[in-house]
């Protein structure tokens, strides 16, 4: 799994994603063992880096869905998903506040 995890988000930061976090879930009862979540510099640069992530880490990972559009892309890869926001969007969810919140409840 770490090799993977290493695997992907090289390649986000090669292609210039910023605020690149990963969740280690595998211990809690989420629909995921790994979350990883980066920005995009924009709309474009969203589906770009899901173009770069197609390329560059498949066959090798399986794409089990993608939920598109363009300022949020997730990727689903049955025990991973990788969620690509723009800024703006990220700030919105706040994803990270829930994850970390799950991370310290008692398991």
């Amino acid at each position: 799994m770490q090799q993977r995890i290493e695997n992907i988000t090289a390649v986000l930061d090669k292609h210039k994603a910023e605020a690149i976090e990963v969740f280690d879930l595998k211990d809690k009862n989420y629909i995921a063992q790994t979350v990883i979540i980066a920005s995009s510099l924009g709309t474009r640069h969203t589906q770009a880096l899901l173009d770069h992530l197609k390329r560059e880490i498949k066959p090798a990972e399986e794409f089990l869905g993608t939920d598109i559009s363009d300022e949020w892309i997730v990727i689903d890869l049955g025990d991973m998903l990788i969620h690509i926001m723009t800024p703006e969007y990220r700030v919105k969810y706040d994803i990270e506040t829930f994850l970390s919140k799950l991370l310290t409840q008692e398991a």
